[in-house]
């Protein structure tokens, strides 16, 4: 059984599908995307904190346009924060895919390029894992249902995940911080936690992460906030409980990130359907609303 979501313009409507078990690989969630129409205006792509890989296969046919006129087609990988400014927008005719969130820590070993690499932006998955790119799209075209190409997906990352970690134990206790906090840590209390001078830490947080602490605490923090907004939660209510200094803060801090004001963003396709892709980001309110997470 897939839930179905509508898709804002109203022409198409997404089967989103989740893993009937969780994933027994930490740091990786999993969901599955049919649309069956074309997405005529493409779809904002809006910043979370994983990095994103998009396994594209069928007869799937999908871009994103990062708003200067480059086009990258098939199969993706994005960084963490990939989509800030609003500019960037997804395209698609009959897109099926599998989309992983990898959680920083684990994505260098995973993907064989850090997210210092990716630097917030997107690459061709063919242009990281080569002929293997093509062998994975064979696999889950070959695969019948969607829970036997969530097996599939899991068994290649975790034969990636065999590589040695790229990250300094110090730099993966700090993420899981300012996630475990929803970015309300400061920098110097993280670095004097893990015993390194705040030089260090924004140093090797940066080259492994791919973007300084702060800047990774600000973008968890937007990214619960937005949440908050789709749930229906006022802007007032969420600025003063997610760690904004007043509405306008949260107003800036969400036209930077996403390009819209609040109130549009909570209305925006990539959010709205998040309380059945993924249900452990989306607010407890949001996933009331649209009946919980599918299977």
């Amino acid at each position: 059984m897939r839930p179905t979501a509508s898709e804002g313009d109203g022409s198409a409507a997404w089967d989103v599908a989740r893993p009937q078990r969780p994933c027994r690989l930490a740091g990786v969630d999993m969901a599955a995307f049919g649309v069956p129409r074309s997405l005529v205006d493409g779809l904002r792509v809006v910043p979370h904190p994983a990095v994103m890989l998009i396994l594209l296969f069928g007869p799937s046919e999908a871009a994103v346009d990062d708003g200067s006129g480059r086009r990258q087609c098939g199969s993706l990988v994005a960084g963490s924060g990939f989509g800030s400014g609003g500019a960037v927008r997804a395209w698609g005719e009959q897109v099926e895919c599998v989309q992983v969130r990898l959680s920083p820590v684990i994505a260098g070993a995973v993907l064989g390029a850090g997210p210092d690499e990716l630097a917030g932006g997107v690459v061709s998955l063919d242009d990281l894992w080569g002929r293997e790119a093509a062998g994975v799209r064979e696999r889950l075209e070959e695969a019948p249902t969607w829970q036997e190409r969530f097996a599939v997906t899991e068994a290649v990352l975790a034969r990636r995940l065999g590589a040695p970690p790229r990250v300094d134990r110090e730099v993966a206790w700090a993420w899981r911080r300012i996630l475990a906090g929803r970015g309300l840590v400061r920098v110097e209390d993280l670095a004097s936690e893990v015993g390194w001078s705040r030089k260090r830490l924004w140093s090797r947080f940066r080259a492994q992460v791919g973007m300084p602490p702060k800047s990774a605490a600000r973008l968890v923090r937007f990214d619960h906030a937005v949440h908050r907004l789709v749930a229906g939660e006022g802007p007032a209510r969420v600025a003063a409980e997610s760690g904004y200094f007043d509405q306008p803060h949260l107003h800036r801090d969400v036209m930077e990130f996403a390009g819209v004001t609040p109130a549009a963003v909570a209305g925006e396709p990539f959010l709205t359907v998040d309380g059945l892709a993924w249900p452990g980001s989306a607010h407890p309110a949001q996933r009331a609303a649209i009946g919980g997470p599918g299977r």
